[in-house]
């Protein structure tokens, strides 16, 4: 089945909708138009050092609700990190989380060479995987719940979920999600749902999709995620 043209469509639609709507902080990040990252992953494994503490060993994170980073889209990467420093430390959605503080403290230099540093690391399979991926999991990934108007997430984040194969600018920033931890992906599309992440176009998207996900539909695509094992790009 080509899902090619919903995909390129739902973005631009929901965004029209979504962008409207209250709460939108006033200095997102728009990412409907952004260049391609490029990075001194050498200069950024120093920079990493302070990092590993909670995101692991070359970005695999141990902990389950830290995500980890190793292999992950350096456009992503470098783009979540300006949205940490232009966030409000206060907010309800980071008055518990170190990365507004940390962010201030890097350049964006800094943070191109951090993205292009976890990016070339190898991802390693979580060592903390209770539970295998069901049907529900895999059918709401790739066929999305079209009763309940919940578009298939491969739409964005790519067939095989290492990110989308489209490489128009406004797909750079959409990260892979294959082998991500369970806990933290939970995390995060609770966060979407109850409206707290406005820190981007792309969570004005992610807003409207998991608005419509109930807390069996977000367990089940999380676990079936973190259980698919991680495939080594490099």
């Amino acid at each position: 089945m080509n899902l090619l043209p919903n995909f390129m469509r739902l973005p631009a639609a929901m965004l029209l909708v979504l962008v409207c709507t209250q709460g939108v902080a006033a200095n997102y990040v728009d990412l409907r138009r952004i260049e391609p990252v490029h990075g001194d992953a050498a200069a950024g494994a120093s920079r990493a050092v302070v990092c590993v503490a909670c995101h692991g060993p070359n970005g695999n994170a141990v902990v389950p609700t830290f995500p980890k980073l190793a292999g992950q889209r350096a456009d992503y990467i470098y783009h979540r990190l300006v949205e940490y420093r232009n966030a409000d430390p206060n907010a309800p959605y980071y008055v518990a989380s170190p990365m507004p503080a940390q962010a201030q403290t890097l350049s964006d230099v800094d943070m191109r060479n951090l993205a292009a540093y976890f990016a070339a690391q190898t991802p390693t399979a979580s060592p903390t995987i209770t539970e295998t991926g069901d049907e529900q999991g895999a059918t709401l990934y790739s066929n999305g719940d079209p009763a309940k108007g919940v578009p298939p997430c491969q739409g964005c984040h790519g067939a095989d979920a290492n990110g989308p194969i489209i490489t128009a600018s406004r797909y750079l920033a959409y990260p892979m999600l294959r082998g991500q931890h369970a806990a933290y992906l939970v995390s995060r599309l609770n966060g979407y749902r109850d409206k707290q992440a406005h820190d981007s176009t792309n969570d004005f998207i992610m807003r409207g999709v998991a608005h419509m996900l109930d807390d069996g539909s977000i367990h089940a695509v999380a676990v079936w995620l973190d259980s698919l094992p991680v495939v080594d790009k490099h």
